[in-house]
């Protein structure tokens, strides 16, 4: 089993930035792929940006050139970093973590969805 702890949300004016961090412990060995997803009210969780444990990222088209996803492999973390924030992203934002990209598709997450850290985007 794998806890995940999301922690740098907070309320930010359109075209500012946030850093979000997750923090990995427990059954990690078996983590090669993590991912931040949001959920707006009254829309479906998706996800945001993932990333391997080579590096390898991967974004939603809303996001591309504006949220870039980091991991430290060592510390077990993985981080969301988030510039020219738009209204659009006001959501809840999780993360958790997967065995593989094709585990995530088939929704096999190995942590909680957790209360997550809310985002608002308003002026």
């Amino acid at each position: 089993q794998v806890q995940l702890v999301e922690s740098g949300g907070g309320l930010v004016q359109p075209g500012g930035s946030l850093r979000l961090s997750c923090a990995a412990s427990g059954s990690i060995f078996s983590i090669n792929y993590m991912g931040w997803f949001r959920q707006a009210p009254g829309k479906e969780r998706e996800l945001v940006a993932g990333i391997t444990s080579a590096g390898i990222t991967k974004y939603a088209d809303s996001v591309k050139g504006r949220f870039t996803i980091s991991r430290d492999n060592a510390k077990n973390t993985v981080s969301l970093q988030m510039n020219n924030l738009k209204p659009e992203d006001t959501a809840v934002y999780y993360c958790n973590a997967f065995g593989s990209y094709l585990d995530l598709m088939r929704g096999r997450n190995f942590g909680s969805w957790g209360q997550g850290t809310q985002v608002t985007v308003s002026s």
